[in-house]
C-alpha cells in the first residue's frame, strides 16, 4: 500500500471515506443510517472520536474526525467491524427488505474472497486517508463532503440531505451532534 494513503500523524484531522463493497446502495432505510448514526455517536461519546464533517450516502460514507487517543487506524477498523456486524444484523432482521438475499450473497462472496473475514464482508478495505493540514484543505473537504449528495442529484441544497453535517452548518435540526473545528464556524 501505498505511504499516501496511510494515518502518519496520529493527532491530525483526516478526510476519509469508505464504501460498502461493489458501491451497494444498502444506506436506503431509516435503519441502516441509524446504525451508523448511532456508532458514530458512540465513537464520539465513548473512543475519543471528534466528529468535524460526515454525509453518509446510499453506499458509502465521507468524515472528517481525528482521533483524542491517537490511533485513527484503530478507531476506524473499529468502527467498520462493528458496524459491518450490525448492518449484516440490521439486513437479516429487516422485515420489509426486499433486497435481503441479494445483499447477503454478495457480501458472502466477497467474504469468501478475503482470507481476513469470516463470513460475509460488508465494506471494501480500502479506506484512502488524507491528513488535512490547513484550513483552507479543510474548508475545501468539508465543501466536497456537504454537496455529495447534491452532485448525485439526492437534493437541490446541501442541507436538505438528512444524514449530513451540512445540516450542523446551516444550524438545522441534525441526525448526529458534531465537533466545532472553530475557525469553519
Amino acid at each position: 500500500m501505498s505511504r499516501k494513503y496511510k494515518f502518519h500523524n496520529p493527532n491530525a484531522a483526516y478526510f476519509i471515506s469508505f464504501a460498502v463493497i461493489n458501491w451497494i446502495d444498502v444506506f436506503t432505510r431509516e435503519a441502516y443510517f441509524n446504525v451508523i448514526t448511532d456508532s458514530l455517536d458512540y465513537c464520539r461519546k465513548n473512543k475519543g472520536m471528534l466528529l468535524f464533517a460526515y454525509c453518509i450516502m446510499p453506499s458509502h460514507i465521507h468524515l472528517i474526525f481525528r482521533d483524542d487517543n491517537e490511533n485513527p487506524s484503530g478507531l476506524l477498523r473499529d468502527f467498520k467491524g462493528f458496524t459491518s456486524k450490525k448492518m449484516i444484523e440490521s439486513i437479516i432482521a429487516h422485515p420489509k427488505e426486499s433486497r435481503r438475499e441479494w445483499m447477503l450473497s454478495m457480501f458472502k462472496r466477497a467474504g469468501e474472497k478475503n482470507s481476513n473475514i469470516k463470513n460475509y464482508q460488508f465494506w471494501q478495505q480500502n479506506n484512502h486517508p488524507i491528513e488535512l493540514w490547513s484550513p483552507h484543505v479543510i474548508k475545501q473537504k468539508v465543501n466536497y463532503i456537504h454537496n455529495n449528495p447534491v452532485k448525485a442529484g439526492l437534493v437541490t441544497k446541501p442541507w436538505e440531505w438528512k444524514h449530513s453535517s451540512a445540516r450542523n452548518y446551516a444550524a438545522l435540526d441534525a441526525v448526529i451532534e458534531i465537533d466545532a473545528i472553530g475557525f469553519l464556524g
